[in-house]
């Protein structure tokens, strides 16, 4: 690795770890906690699950297209975080600091990328394309299963940021293919 990607690397790193510390020790308001929790236990799939599901009785072609795209961009993004995981190796932000408040524990013991952020934006960008009217709603889950990883602790915000972009990013190869 070069210096100059190795000192942008631990810039990042860095801030992570400031925002981790943070977080972790942020007594947040009850309101904030139900809605981080919720938001996280929904990018389970449970919420994704739910909404297909919707949208395969009540949504016509349209729902049932935007449903195809999301679950070929969702399987595709469950397949490269496992490896990208992997290769990464990162710690989980819970794993090195407990934090104030949350004591949920993470599906695997690896960070990078968050996967329930990968599959949000996977499954959102089809159904905000077929769907415009509903892009406010749809991408305040998306948001909001995002920001419960942070601030639940389960992972650092790069890890975050760079799920989000490749879910957009394989939702909008998936949508040029399909």
């Amino acid at each position: 690795m070069t210096g100059i990607a190795q000192v942008f690397l631990e810039s990042i790193e860095r801030r992570d770890h400031s925002i981790m510390h943070r977080v972790h020790k942020w007594p947040a308001p009850k309101w904030i906690r139900l809605w981080m929790i919720c938001a996280t236990r929904g990018g389970d799939g449970w919420l994704w699950y739910a909404l297909g599901a919707a949208l395969l009785i009540f949504g016509g072609t349209e729902g049932r297209w935007a449903v195809a795209q999301s679950t070929i961009a969702a399987a595709a993004g469950i397949a490269l975080f496992l490896v990208m995981k992997r290769a990464a190796g990162r710690r989980r932000p819970c794993a090195i600091e407990p934090h104030c408040w949350s004591t949920l524990l993470p599906p695997d013991q690896f960070s990078f990328p968050s996967g329930h952020t990968i599959t949000a934006f996977a499954v959102c960008t089809p159904l905000i394309a077929q769907y415009p009217n509903a892009a406010p709603g749809i991408l305040f889950c998306a948001l909001s299963v995002a920001a419960s990883r942070v601030i639940t602790g389960m992972h650092f915000l790069s890890d975050v940021i760079v799920g989000g972009v490749l879910g957009w990013a394989l939702a909008e190869a998936v949508m040029r293919v399909f």
